[in-house]
């Protein structure tokens, strides 16, 4: 098994035609995703990628969930956590950031997810009716 970062799925999802190592990479890591026989992405590497295909490439966020769940569904690919990845991506398209939505779901075993994030995340969360709660610091 080998595991990939940031960068090549970076490159194995986004076409970049002004980026002269994109087009020298981008074979390179498609080659590496869709041929190397087991393939473990960290979590780490979700979120990152996620925040590099909405926050560079302007990619739409129902486009990023859908790249997201292309690699949760691959028969040789390994992504940590993968049923916190797909509750994130649930969530997300619910209204909550992604990467928020992530941190949540990764803390569902704690009694409460504290946040100073009022509007984006708690006040949403409240409406969401999200257990374990996510609440302002006391």
């Amino acid at each position: 098994m080998i595991a990939v970062d940031t960068n090549v799925l970076a490159r194995f999802y986004c076409d970049d035609p002004n980026d002269p190592e994109a087009k020298r990479q981008r074979p390179l890591a498609r080659r590496v995703i869709v041929e190397s026989p087991a393939v473990f992405v960290p979590l780490t590497v979700i979120l990152e990628l996620e925040w590099v295909m909405r926050g560079f490439y302007e990619i739409e966020p129902e486009s990023v969930c859908q790249a997201i769940e292309l690699l949760l569904g691959m028969p040789h690919v390994t992504v940590e956590r993968w049923e916190a990845v797909k509750d994130a991506i649930d969530l997300h398209r619910r209204g909550l950031d992604f990467a928020d939505a992530l941190h949540w779901t990764c803390s569902a075993s704690c009694e409460r997810f504290v946040s100073f994030d009022d509007r984006k995340l708690v006040r949403r969360a409240r409406r969401m009716g999200l257990k374990p709660e996510i609440a302002l610091p006391r």
